[in-house]
C-alpha cells in the first residue's frame, strides 16, 4: 500500500506522543492506542519502580496473552461448529 493512501493520527500512549500511519482508520488506530495505553498504566500501577521498556515489555506479554486466549477460543468455537450437524 503506498503512503498516500495510509491515515495518519497522532497518538499519546504511556505520556509519549506518537504518529501511527495505517490504512486502517483514524478511528481505529486511536482506539488502539487508548487501549494499549490503558493496559500499560495497569502494568505501571502493579510496580511503580519498573522501567518504561519493562513496562511495554509486560504489557506487550499481556496483550499477547489475551490474543492466545482469544484465538484458542476462536478455534474452540470452529470445531463446535464443524461438529454441528448441517441443514
Amino acid at each position: 500500500m503506498s503512503e498516500e493512501q495510509k491515515n495518519r493520527v497522532n497518538v499519546k500512549i504511556f505520556n509519549e506522543e506518537y504518529v501511527m500511519r495505517s490504512p486502517a482508520s483514524v478511528e481505529y488506530m486511536k482506539r488502539l492506542a487508548e487501549y494499549v495505553d490503558g493496559k500499560m498504566w495497569q502494568v505501571s500501577q502493579k510496580n511503580n519502580r519498573l522501567s518504561l521498556s519493562k513496562i511495554a515489555v509486560l504489557t506487550s506479554i499481556n496483550l499477547a496473552d489475551e490474543l492466545f486466549r482469544e484465538r484458542s477460543k476462536v478455534r474452540e468455537l470452529e470445531m463446535l461448529l464443524k461438529k454441528r450437524p448441517k441443514k
